[in-house]
């Protein structure tokens, strides 16, 4: 208790601007335990999230099990991936700590291991059916739809299923394009999208730690993004140093790859902020050995400063410890006016920090293919009282129904955002 009374006195300052191209960085306050806090759950009773003026919200499903990840189909058929993973020995003490937080913000439910489809054939938000579309999945996570194929990134492996348009359910044998790194996965997500022209595959694989304290051996092929023949399944390594990629998605205009990630921890409350960026292959992020460009992590030996020379600054900070977990750009036209271009963000939210970061689905708008803004608050009303209703995961703009599609991991539901008709 006195570990943890003395990891609370360390505060953030709300004067600092940690969004944007140029955030505010403090300096470095490494503890003992880091500060560590979570919102009780304590779900909806009824109330339903907050929107801007002009949107409506409702529950499209409720009851699911650990919602992550959400795909529309050519045919409008909604696709939920449901599932949790990971198998990391805890390493230190405060690693336990830190457990027991963070489990306090789960929910109760266990993973499916599946992907739930939902056909909303009138467009009502009530969908006529849902069905368990693939059931026996290992933790999956990142999903993509290519020339008839859909393909889901499990947290050991990417695979593939034949689809045959209108079809409710599979239950045709998966069959495996590549291995991913699965050994300890202490980030054992899987993000996943396809590029513009279908024929790669890019996977996002999250570092085996925080900070390289488990040993760089077993950062082999972590903290990376692949790039993945579709038809072969060769990979190769796309960009290093970045440490956990938690979403992938292609930006319409100009058709690159970006990607919101986790930064590290036990830096202090407003270290290091959590980011969108683009993608550019060959490049180096900086993790572990440094930050937000060639700030240097003192924590991690041996130092390699070469290395960090060459680590480029990310696009656009979201803010420190935001646990950005969804991705998705508005596409012909968004909803219009100051949502047309630009990027839906899925917060999941903080537990290492006193005061509570995240929480929310926040809007990045673009211009010209980058960000050209603050970032606005799109979906919000998760923490009620400092206590936790919801937590946003994977996000969808669905530009054939014009609708933004939310899932929520801890009341198991995903929400359905559409202007008022």
């Amino acid at each position: 208790m006195a570990v943890l009374a003395l990891a609370g006195c360390s505060r953030s300052d709300p004067n600092l601007n940690q969004t944007g191209a140029n955030p505010d960085l403090p300096g470095l306050n490494e503890t003992l335990v880091p500060p560590m806090k979570i919102a009780n759950p304590v779900g909806w009773n009824g109330e339903l999230p907050t929107v801007p003026d002009g949107f409506v919200v409702t529950a499209m499903a409720t009851d699911l099990k650990i919602p992550r990840q959400i795909l529309v189909l050519p045919n409008g058929d909604i696709l939920i991936a449901e599932g949790s993973g990971g198998h990391a020995p805890k390493l230190r003490p405060k690693d336990f700590i830190a457990g027991v937080i963070k489990a306090k913000g789960k929910t109760s439910v266990k993973g499916g291991n599946r992907i739930t489809l939902l056909r909303d054939a009138n467009g009502d938000g009530q969908p006529e059916v849902r069905t368990t579309f693939i059931d026996n999945l290992d933790a999956p996570y990142g999903m993509a739809f290519v020339d008839g194929a859909l393909y889901v990134a499990e947290q050991g492996a990417l695979v593939r299923f034949d689809y045959q348009p209108g079809q409710t359910r599979i239950t045709a044998p998966r069959q495996e394009l590549t291995k991913l790194p699965s050994a300890i996965n202490h980030h054992w997500t899987k993000s996943l999208t396809a590029s513009a022209d279908g024929q790669t595959l890019y996977v996002g694989i999250g570092s085996n730690s925080n900070i390289g304290e488990r040993g760089m051996d077993v950062e082999q092929d972590r903290a990376v993004v692949w790039a993945i023949d579709r038809q072969t399944g060769a990979h190769r390594t796309f960009v290093t140093g970045i440490r956990n990629p938690t979403a992938l998605a292609i930006e319409p205009t100009t058709s690159a790859l970006w990607a919101v990630v986790n930064e590290r921890d036990e830096l202090g409350p407003q270290l290091v902020p959590d980011y969108l960026t683009s993608v550019r292959e060959g490049a180096f992020y900086g993790w572990p050995y440094s930050y937000w460009g060639q700030n240097t992590d003192p924590r991690v030996h041996p130092q390699k400063p070469d290395l960090v020379q060459t680590a480029v600054k990310p696009d656009y900070a979201l803010g420190s410890h935001v646990a950005a977990l969804g991705l998705s750009f508005a596409t012909a036209g968004g909803f219009g006016g100051g949502f047309s271009q630009g990027a839906f963000i899925g917060e999941h939210g903080s537990w290492n920090r006193q005061d509570l970061s995240g929480y929310k689905v926040a809007w990045v708008p673009f211009a010209g293919g980058r960000p050209a803004g603050p970032p606005v608050d799109f979906l919000t009303g998760f923490i009620k009282d400092g206590e936790a209703r919801g937590r946003p995961v994977g996000v969808t703009f669905d530009a054939q129904r014009r609708i933004l599609l939310v899932a929520d991991d801890l009341s198991n539901t995903v929400w359905r955002i559409a202007p008022r008709q």
